[in-house]
C-alpha cells in the first residue's frame, strides 16, 4: 500500500476509534446531580402570654406579656410591660399623685417564668396567626420599644397599662383590624365591675375600689376597653380573626399550672340587703339613743371620723391628682368631709352637755347631701353606682341626726 494511501486509512480508522470512545463515554457518564433545595427557615412566632391572679394585691388584675419566639435566635424572648422602678426619687410622689411610670423590659421567656412558677400563678400562651411580614414587624417594633431610651411610659390603672400595651401592639400589627372586631362590642361590664369583682378577696382593697371610683368607672366598656383586664383579653382574642379571615389565635399551649385560688367569677349585687342591714343598724342606734345619747355620741364620733377622712380623700384624688377614675365622685355626699365638723359638738354630748347650735346645722347639711345623693338617681348626673352605699348609709344618718338632735 503507497505510504500516502496506508496514511489515509490509518487517519479514518483513527477517527472512527476515537468517536466510538467519545460516545461510550458519554453513553456510560452519570447524569448531572440536580442542585439541593434550600432548607426553609422555621417562621418567627408571636404569642400572647397570660399570668392569672395572684395573692398579692398588686398582683389580683393579672398580667400579660409578648412572646416573640425567633429560630435564628434559639430562645424565647418575653415582652414585660409591667416593670416599674421603686427606687426612682420620685416614685412615691410619682404614685400618689397618678403620674406612674412604667417600663417595657424584654428577657429570656424562662426568665419571666421563673417568678410565675414560684408562687403558683397558672401561666398560658396563645400562639397568633400572622403573616411573616406582620410577625416580623411586631418583633422589630418590640425591640426598638424595649430599648432603654423608648421603654418608659405614664401608666394608667384602666386606660393604659400592660395589658391595653399588648392589645395596642397587636392591633397595629393587624393594620387596626383588632379594634374594628372589638370597639362595637360589649358584655355590660366596667371598670367599676370588673375592678370590685377581681379585688373582692381582699377586703380592703375591695372597700377602697368601690367607695373611692366615681362616674367615669360605671361606663358600660367595649370589649376594646374591657381588655385592660389580661384575661378579658385573652377571651377576646380566641373570638378575633386574623387578616385573612382566619382565627386569630392558632393555639393555646399552658406554660404553667394554677396552684392557688381561682379568679374570682362575676357575680350580682343587689342593694336590697345592704338597705336591711342600713335599716336594722339605724333602728339599733335610734334606740340607744334614746337610752343613752352620751352612748350614741360616742359611737358617732367614731363613724364621722371615718366618713370625713374617707371624704376628705376622695376630695384630693378629685383636686389633686390624675387618678380620674375618682373624679367628681357622688359617694362625697354619703362619706362627707364636714362630718369632721360635727366632732367637738359630739365630744360635748358624750361629756353630757349639749352639741350647739353649730352642732346641729351641721347635722342637717350631712343628711340633706346624704339625701341628694339618692335624689340624683333621677337627675340629668353622671349615673354612678352606689346606689347600695345609700342604702347602707342614709338610714345611719338620719338615725343620728334626728336622735342628737332632738337631745
Amino acid at each position: 500500500m503507497p505510504i500516502t494511501s496506508r496514511a489515509r486509512w490509518l487517519s479514518g480508522l483513527l477517527f472512527v476509534l476515537l468517536a466510538g470512545t467519545a460516545a461510550a463515554a458519554q453513553a456510560i457518564a452519570p447524569p448531572p446531580t440536580p442542585a439541593a433545595a434550600p432548607t426553609a427557615t422555621p417562621a418567627l412566632r408571636i404569642g400572647v402570654m397570660t399570668m392569672l391572679p395572684g395573692r398579692i394585691f398588686w398582683e389580683r388584675f393579672g398580667h400579660d406579656a409578648l412572646i416573640v419566639e425567633d429560630p435564628a435566635r434559639g430562645e424565647a424572648i418575653s415582652y414585660n410591660f409591667g416593670f416599674f422602678d421603686p427606687s426612682e426619687p420620685d416614685f412615691l410622689s410619682r404614685f400618689i399623685h397618678g403620674h406612674m411610670r412604667y417600663q417595657l423590659v424584654a428577657l429570656p421567656l424562662r426568665d419571666d417564668l421563673a417568678y410565675y412558677r414560684e408562687v403558683g400563678r397558672g401561666v398560658s400562651v396563645q400562639w397568633l396567626h400572622l403573616a411573616p411580614a406582620q410577625a416580623a414587624e411586631l418583633a422589630d417594633s418590640l425591640a426598638q420599644n424595649a430599648l432603654p431610651d423608648k421603654a418608659r411610659y405614664n401608666y394608667d390603672y384602666f386606660t393604659d397599662n400592660c395589658s391595653t400595651r399588648v392589645r395596642d401592639a397587636i392591633n397595629r400589627a393587624l393594620a387596626g383590624r383588632l379594634h374594628e372586631q372589638l370597639a362595637a362590642r360589649s358584655r355590660g361590664n366596667t371598670y367599676r365591675s370588673e375592678a370590685v369583682r377581681l379585688a373582692s378577696p381582699a377586703p380592703l382593697m375591695w372597700l377602697g375600689f368601690d367607695i373611692g371610683l366615681g362616674p367615669f368607672a360605671d361606663v358600660p366598656l367595649a370589649r376594646w376597653q374591657e381588655a385592660f383586664v389580661p384575661m378579658r383579653l385573652a377571651d377576646s382574642l380566641r373570638e378575633a380573626t386574623a387578616s385573612d379571615g382566619s382565627p386569630l389565635v392558632d393555639s393555646e399551649q399552658q406554660l404553667l399550672p394554677h396552684r392557688i385560688a381561682p379568679e374570682p367569677a362575676e357575680y350580682a349585687r343587689p342593694w336590697w340587703p345592704w338597705l336591711l342591714w342600713g335599716m336594722a343598724a339605724a333602728i339599733a342606734l335610734a334606740v340607744l339613743g334614746r337610752r343613752s345619747p352620751r352612748a350614741l355620741a360616742a359611737i358617732s364620733m367614731v363613724f364621722w371620723t371615718a366618713c370625713g377622712l374617707l371624704g376628705a380623700l376622695m376630695l384630693f384624688i378629685w383636686f389633686d391628682t390624675a387618678h380620674r377614675a375618682g373624679w367628681a365622685n357622688q359617694n362625697l355626699l354619703l362619706f362627707n368631709p364636714a362630718c369632721l365638723l360635727l366632732l367637738p359638738g359630739g365630744w360635748r354630748i358624750a361629756r353630757g352637755r349639749s352639741g350647739g347650735a353649730v352642732f346641729d346645722g351641721v347635722l342637717r347639711l350631712v343628711v340633706v347631701c346624704a339625701m341628694l345623693a339618692w335624689i340624683m338617681r333621677w337627675l340629668p348626673f353622671p349615673e354612678q353606682d352606689n346606689t347600695h352605699w345609700i342604702a347602707l348609709l342614709l338610714p345611719l344618718h338620719l338615725a343620728i341626726s334626728t336622735t342628737l338632735r332632738r337631745r
